[in-house]
């Protein structure tokens, strides 16, 4: 005799959970306001790298993207990030949710290389867009975006080359 799914366990008075009715929704959150001067804030980190950024809509059809260092003058990302990966990275957000022509962006990174730079660009302006409209945090999230990397260099051990790497052994 088959059994249907809300069939009471025989050593309970519970009757059985039903089956999930669809894909679990979440729920938006509510959009977070620009500060008195315009801008909408996100933080990214990945590494050793943290990114600072900020976004203003753009007024004047000018879109910018200004990456600041202190290492290194202000500049367009185009010229800060040399390698190819990198600048799609840092602009990867923008272009996913059709937003590369509307805001001007700074950002203030320090800490780590290029590579861990660009990542946590890209959690930065990720995190700025869900601030600015909430309704692109699916976009977002769905590409990967709004995760943060964990990923951390291993501490060297006393008594070894490194992390992981042990000294030479000799037998005699």
């Amino acid at each position: 005799m088959p059994e249907s799914i809300a069939t009471p366990h025989p050593l309970s008075n519970m009757p059985a959970p039903a089956a999930p009715a669809g894909p679990i929704q979440r729920k938006l959150r509510n959009a977070i306001p620009a500060d008195k001067k315009g801008w909408w804030w996100g933080t990214g980190r990945r590494k050793t790298a943290v990114a600072r950024v900020r976004m203003k809509l753009c007024k004047d059809g000018k879109p910018s993207f200004i990456v600041n260092s202190p290492s290194k003058e202000a500049m367009p990302v185009e010229k800060y990030f040399n390698e190819e990966r990198d600048r799609n990275d840092a602009v990867a957000p923008l272009k996913v949710t059709n937003t590369f022509d509307k805001f001007n962006i700074v950002v203030q990174v320090h800490g780590g290389g290029f590579m861990g730079q660009a990542g946590a660009v890209l959690l930065g302006v990720a995190r700025a867009l869900r601030n600015y409209d909430p309704t692109l945090e699916g976009a977002l999230r769905d590409n990967g975006f709004l995760t943060r990397d964990a990923r951390e260099v291993e501490r060297k051990k006393y008594g070894q080359a490194g992390a992981r790497r042990r000294f030479q052994f000799s037998k005699r």
